[in-house]
């Protein structure tokens, strides 16, 4: 394994969420000096062994002490900082501050992209300029708008916002409070949908569903170089997700597909990316084509399904980011099952619950070998935070359809699957 030398730069992920802590853990095991910092000092990296977080302003409410908080910290690290991002919410800051942060951090190349890319509408709009499959597609702002794509669209549908933390200003009590998408499966219904957010968010993105079971997912983790060539790429496909069907991934495997490879590859060199990216893509079961679901443009948890097939994608983009020649990384063919512990067992039980797997199909996903997103052996505070956030949500979710609103919940997030896997092949 290669390791830093003494004279390369300290890092500074932005994020301390569970996927900045494995930001800074692929750094700091190659003997880089790491950090993170995060507006929510409960998250993980605030009691990481493999660096300091520190608290910052919120970029959102208070741009101005977000910055000054920035400058402060690369003076306290010394030298000029590496900046990463591990959440949308600072790829979005760094990308509208990047003029007040490059004298003072290494920023990537790519960083005004990455802002554009993190916002969907303008994701979708690059999607399109760039010849990028997706579903049918609107950007909504206004009544006229949702009864269009109402009329037009094919269903299901489902809203979503244009930056997902938006609807975290949603009343706790909402429907859709902090939730990343909600599914029409009618006109009416999207509509109604609309109009339960358009007072805090009238502006959203409403998109058709591409239907297919998740194994029909693809996702493409990949680091380009500050010229445009890719040094890294790993593809894994979804077993099981959290919402099911449109959720990330609990479980993952590594996968050989050319074509969306080729796809996603192609869409990230037209566009001239530079730094690590993110694409979720599925192959829809009514016309059999290769589509986008989204783009994160950095640090994400599937990121570290490509470290156990041998790409660290972190590690590279520090490297190209730092000016040394980072030589390109190919997948190491391994076979190995990815698991988010924290949420493959209720996923588990929401699948068996809606009649989309067998519990001889369970356990035939956790052949081994098996490599474990929030599990680790230098972490023991984290792990057994793991192993309890596990049997609290196994029990919450056994207990929900003892409650009335929880039962109706899950009520209708089955039929929803039932909607979305309509063409699956049945249980597994």
């Amino acid at each position: 394994m290669m390791r830093a030398d003494a004279h390369r730069p300290p890092a500074v992920i932005a994020g301390a969420w569970r996927t900045g802590v494995l930001g800074m853990r692929s750094l700091a095991r190659r003997g880089v000096r790491a950090s993170c910092f995060d507006c929510n000092s409960s998250y993980d990296g605030f009691h990481s062994p493999y660096g300091p977080g520190f608290v910052c302003p919120d970029p959102d409410s208070d741009p101005g002490a977000w910055v000054a908080f920035m400058i402060e910290l690369a003076g306290r690290m010394g030298g000029k900082p590496v900046l990463i991002a591990s959440a949308d919410q600072f790829v979005s800051a760094i990308a509208a501050h990047a003029s007040e942060l490059a004298d003072h951090y290494v920023l990537s190349p790519g960083a005004r992209l990455q802002g554009a890319l993190a916002n969907k509408d303008t994701q979708y709009a690059l999607a399109a300029t760039h010849g990028m499959p997706r579903p049918g597609t609107w950007c909504v702002n206004s009544l006229d708008d949702i009864n269009a794509v109402a009329r037009d669209a094919r269903f299901p549908c489902l809203l979503k916002p244009t930056h997902f933390r938006e609807w975290r200003r949603l009343p706790p009590h909402h429907p859709f409070y902090d939730t990343k998408v909600a599914l029409a499966s009618s006109a009416d219904e999207l509509v109604a949908h609309w109009r339960l957010v358009s007072e805090t968010t009238p502006t959203v993105i409403a998109q058709e569903i591409i239907l297919g079971p998740d194994t029909s997912k693809r996702v493409y983790m990949s680091c380009y170089s500050g010229q445009g060539r890719r040094i890294g790429s790993a593809l894994v496909r979804p077993l099981r997700c959290d919402p099911l069907g449109l959720g990330p991934a609990t479980i993952s495997e590594p996968v050989d597909d050319p074509e969306a490879d080729e796809i996603c590859d192609h869409f990230l060199r037209s566009v001239g990316y530079s730094g690590i990216c993110e694409i979720e893509v599925k192959r829809d079961a009514r016309d059999g084509r290769v589509k986008l679901i989204e783009v994160n443009p950095r640090l994400s948890g599937n990121g570290d399904a490509a470290q156990y097939a041998g790409v660290d994608l972190c590690w590279l983009h520090y490297l190209d980011m730092i000016g040394e020649d980072a030589r390109p990384v190919a997948r190491n063919g391994r076979d190995f099952r990815h698991v988010v512990l924290r949420a493959d067992p209720v996923a588990i039980i929401r699948y068996h619950r809606a009649g989309l797997v067998s519990w001889a199909g369970v356990l035939r996903s956790y052949k081994r070998p098996l490599a474990f997103f929030d599990l680790d052996g230098r972490d023991l505070r984290y792990s057994l935070e793991t192993f309890y956030r596990v049997i609290r949500s196994i029990v919450r979710e056994l207990l929900r359809p003892l409650l009335p609103r929880e039962r109706r919940r899950a009520d209708a997030e089955a039929g929803a699957a039932k909607v979305l896997y309509a063409t699956s092949s049945g249980v597994s």
